[in-house]
This record gives structure tokens, C-alpha cells and sequence, in this order.
């Protein structure tokens, strides 16, 4: 278990016996693989794990879309306080409707952004995005439609903007909250597939992301977190190449927090000396043409206040009291 996570399952415990953001039934251990745990939520009170604004709001966006909620059960949101998808959710679901304070947010990443545009429905952000097309060949249940969050490569998030020169770009997000991984090659799934010949084809291409010259053995990146970096690199740039949405423009923005030192480790062998971190390492093999790129949770989002968003103040009063690292005022 990684330091971080450890911290954030004693402080979300307490926080769950002591926060008028939970009620009184919410307040009892959860069950969580057939255990009862302090960290988690009683199954029945799952939709408390989510920011009260949006605790009716983010489970019908899910089930209008059909969209996988990790670890949930009956339509709810998982019961586990530290889970990665919810903490996705709190930060960004808010901010749906909210153009201005998202363009707030993101200006500090993507300085150009002249205005948000809607990616889905009318709405600001995406959550789970798998592309309109299967653009990496991932395989599929016959008669079956992809399911987003599940089975196929998705990015927590995506959001779509027009740049200060007219162009129009889609990011997509990677959230991480408190993972961690080891060293453990996933090159060969449970089942006996070799993954390398899923997305060999992709690597291969004249259009290939990764610089192939700092990359000469494509077993290299089935390590978490690059094997997810790796899919999602892929699934910007042929979203970018089929212009979806109309979109100039796909990058891929990593968000996690700094005080998770756990995750910033470079798991795979022979790609540690390529830089220090897991970010700094796929930033290189990407290249600097901005298609890739890492930024705190408390940079992009400890700085804000009810001050110059008013209209956000419940929101972030929330996020103050449930992520208090986000703003420094929590250390581990």
C-alpha cells in the first residue's frame, strides 16, 4: 500500500464520522471485497461518496450513457472514499455546465483557450471517452457496443476548447488520485493474450506518437502507468487524425496529485533512464509538441476561490473539506 493512500484511507475515515456532508446512516463501515472498511461507504449511501450538487445529477449522466462506474453496484458510484473515478467526478462533473470557471481552470495548462465549446450534448465534460470510432482495434463482443470505463481504453475525462488562433482542440484527461504500481510486465493478459499484438499495428504506423528511436522494444511500456499512457497517446492521435468533433488538435493531459510520490516512479526497467519520473519519461518519448503533458491537482486547481468564482462557492468548499491536500494544507 502506498504511503499516500494509506494517509488518505485514515483522514477519509474521519472525515466520514465527522462531516455534515455525510449522514448519519453513511457513517458505518462499508462493505468492500466481502470486508467491512472505515474508508468506505455502507453500499446502500454510495451516491454520498459524490459532492451533494451532483449526487443525482452525475448518476444519470452515467446511465444516460451507459457508462461503467469502477467498483459501483445498482448504478451508484463506488462506495470506496479513495476511489480514483469519484475523485475524477467531485472535481470536474460540477463544472458540466460551467464554461467559464472550466476555461478558468485549464487557462493555466492551455494558455490559448479562447473559449470552451460543448464536447457532448451540450455539455462542457466528457467522462470516460472512448472516441466515436474503435480507432485502436480493440476487440469487442460480437453484437455488442463498447462500454465506456470498461473494457476498452478510455480517458477519465475529455473537454474541447477554440484556441486564440481558431484552432479547435480536445483534451483528454487522465485523473489519478492515490495509485500506485510495482514492476509487474502486463505484456500477457490472464487469459494468455500478448497484448503487444493488440496495439502493435499502432505502433508500427508512419503516424506512431512515441519516438520510436527512444523506444526501440515495444515491450517497454507494458508497465502501468505508461501501458495506459501508451493506449490513450494512441487514442489522441487518431482521434486527432479522424478529426473528431471537428477537433485540430488531440492531446492528452495527466492530472495527479504532487504529494503522491508513490505513483511518480518509474516501473518499467529499461525505461528508467529516460528521466526521473513516469510523467518526465513519457513526456520525452512523446516529444515537445505539447501532445503531451503533466500537471498537479493542487496546481491546476489550489488556487481557486469563491472569490473569482462565487457562483462555484459550494463546490469548493467541498473539495476544501474532502481534498484538503489540494490547497497544501494537508501533508503526509
Amino acid at each position: 500500500m502506498g504511503k499516500f493512500l494509506e494517509s488518505e484511507k485514515k483522514r477519509q475515515a474521519a472525515l466520514k464520522l465527522s462531516s455534515s456532508y455525510f449522514s448519519e446512516p453513511a457513517r458505518g463501515d462499508g462493505l468492500y471485497s466481502r470486508k467491512p472498511r472505515p474508508f468506505c461507504l455502507p453500499l446502500v449511501h454510495a451516491e454520498e461518496n459524490l459532492f451533494p450538487g451532483i449526487r443525482e445529477s452525475a448518476p444519470a449522466y452515467f446511465a444516460s450513457e451507459r457508462i461503467n462506474w469502477h467498483d459501483g453496484q445498482n448504478g451508484k458510484p463506488s462506495n470506496h472514499l479513495c476511489d480514483s473515478q469519484v475523485c475524477c467526478v467531485n472535481f470536474l462533473f460540477p463544472l458540466v455546465h460551467e464554461p467559464l470557471a472550466l476555461a478558468r481552470v485549464f487557462r493555466s495548462v492551455f494558455p490559448d483557450i479562447r473559449q470552451m465549446l460543448p464536447i457532448e450534448k451540450g455539455r462542457y465534460v466528457a467522462f470516460e471517452w472512448i472516441g466515436e470510432e474503435n480507432y485502436l482495434r480493440e476487440r469487442v463482443a460480437r453484437n455488442s457496443a463498447r462500454t465506456r470505463g470498461a473494457n476498452c481504453t478510455s480517458a477519465d475525462a475529455a473537454v474541447m476548447f477554440e484556441r486564440t488562433d481558431g484552432r479547435r482542440q480536445i483534451v483528454l484527461i487522465e485523473w489519478k488520485y492515490t495509485e500506485s504500481y510495482g514492476g509487474l510486465s502486463l505484456k500477457t493478459a490472464k487469459s494468455g493474450t500478448d497484448r503487444t499484438g493488440i496495439y502493435r499495428w499502432l505502433f508500427d504506423g508512419d503516424n506512431c506518437p512515441i519516438d520510436k528511436a527512444l523506444l526501440p522494444d515495444f515491450d517497454r511500456p507494458f508497465y502501468e502507468p505508461f501501458y495506459q499512457f501508451m493506449r490513450q497517446q494512441f487514442l489522441a492521435s487518431r482521434m486527432e487524425m479522424a478529426k473528431e468533433l471537428g477537433a485540430d488538435l488531440v492531446s492528452l493531459l495527466h492530472i495527479a496529485p504532487n504529494q503522491n510520490a508513490d505513483f511518480w516512479k518509474v516501473t518499467s526497467p529499461e525505461l528508467r533512464e529516460l528521466g526521473k519520473t513516469a510523467t518526465d519519461v513519457w513526456k520525452r518519448l512523446v516529444g515537445g509538441c505539447g501532445r503531451f503533458m503533466s500537471v498537479s491537482t493542487e496546481e491546476l486547481f489550489g488556487g481557486l476561490s469563491s472569490d473569482r468564482l462565487p457562483e462555484m462557492a459550494a463546490w469548493l468548499e467541498y473539495i476544501a473539506a474532502r481534498y484538503p491536500w489540494v490547497r497544501g494544507s494537508v501533508r503526509i
